[in-house]
């Protein structure tokens, strides 16, 4: 009998970021891992019962990693190089869905990756929560293998 597999065991990689370590990519959450096709509504006239939809170009939405704050990350440096010094350096980064065995049962590869959006959780002093760094990335496409 087959069973869904769990989310909660997944790996990403940054391929083209140097000097990243294991506490680089050990992520609570993944998300954004979906596309869309657009459509373009057409008229025709005579035609009054309904609005033709034609497809367009697919959608995606950035991907957005979440994870407890490190200091020195590589990652965290490739991020900083895109806000202050507006150096894009696009990647690819793979993110494996594995089993009990380690294995990739999928992997969705994200094809000329770049840095978007970084945010730190709040600080507050009436909880006990780690600080969490969100990391919000675009890209070109998503292939799946």
């Amino acid at each position: 009998m087959y069973y869904p597999p769990p989310g909660f065991h997944f790996t990403v990689v940054f391929i083209g970021i140097i000097g990243v370590t294991a506490d680089d990519i050990g992520f609570q959450s993944v998300s954004g891992l979906n596309a869309e096709i657009g459509t373009e509504d057409l008229i025709e006239g005579g035609e009054n019962r309904f609005v033709q939809k034609l497809p367009t170009r697919a959608k995606y939405p950035n991907l957005i990693l979440k994870r407890g704050m490190l200091k020195g990350s590589a990652l965290i440096k490739w991020f900083k190089d895109a806000v202050e010094n507006h150096k894009f350096d696009p990647i690819t980064i793979n993110v494996s869905l594995l089993n009990e065995m380690h294995v990739p049962l999928a992997t969705w590869n994200f094809i000329g990756a770049y840095p978007v959006k970084w945010e730190i959780s709040n600080l507050d002093a009436t909880r006990n929560e780690v600080v969490v760094d969100t990391i919000e990335i675009a890209y070109k496409y998503f292939t799946r293998i």
